[in-house]
């Protein structure tokens, strides 16, 4: 249980980082709702399990193996994003809509979960993340090394959760608070892009351990 705490604050720490995640779900949010943020958020924990499994498998062993698997995760990762933040920067200034009136745009909410997905999914830091910090909190007294994985991912996926869902609300309260200032819209829809192009430009730098 001590070790689950600990596994729990480590998290909260990771999570309260400034990364892609956070300003995609804020940029999200601001923009087109919670409710379509809210499937943003699912898309990245569908990513985060996906990173578990991958960890549980060794993948980060075939980074190790054949570096340049890695480059191109990596270059895929930063082109992505820097795509996602070029698309801000173009963007139009729409009034901030509800996540119910969002629903009834066709392919609005399978966009948001692929944009989650791809954002967390391609970003190689997240695998070996979790290929790092798991092994650490496996005790070798305890139940199956594969059963406190599976406990463990399933604490990072909520917790990862859990955090996204904040992050979505604040985006959403953020672009209500902004709705009446175009201006300061164009302000923060500058600051959201350039920053996720920044992380791309940082992604595409980024070297193995």
């Amino acid at each position: 249980m001590a070790n689950l705490w600990l596994f729990f604050l480590t998290l909260a720490v990771v999570l309260l980082l400034p990364g892609p995640d956070m300003i995609l779900l804020l940029q999200t949010g601001a923009r087109q709702g919670r409710g379509v943020a809210f499937v943003t958020a699912l898309g990245l924990a569908v990513a985060r399990a996906c990173h578990v499994a991958l960890a549980a498998l060794g993948m980060a062993a075939l980074f190790k193996a054949a570096p340049w698997t890695f480059d191109v995760v990596r270059m895929a990762g930063a082109a992505y994003l820097s795509w996602i933040g070029i698309q801000c920067l173009r963007s139009s200034l729409v009034p901030n809509l509800s996540g119910q009136e969002l629903a009834h745009h066709e392919g609005q909410w399978r966009e948001a979960i692929r944009r989650g997905l791809l954002t967390n999914l391609l970003n190689p830091k997240a695998l070996l993340f979790c290929s790092v910090l798991l092994p650490q909190f496996i005790v070798s007294h305890g139940a199956p090394v594969l059963t406190q994985f599976a406990v463990l991912g399933l604490v990072l996926v909520g917790v990862g959760l859990l955090f996204d869902s904040a992050f979505a609300l604040t985006g959403a309260a953020l672009g209500r608070w902004l709705q009446h200032s175009p201006t300061a819209q164009r302000i923060q829809q500058w600051l959201f892009g350039g920053l996720l192009i920044g992380f791309a430009v940082r992604l595409s730098f980024v070297q193995q351990a």
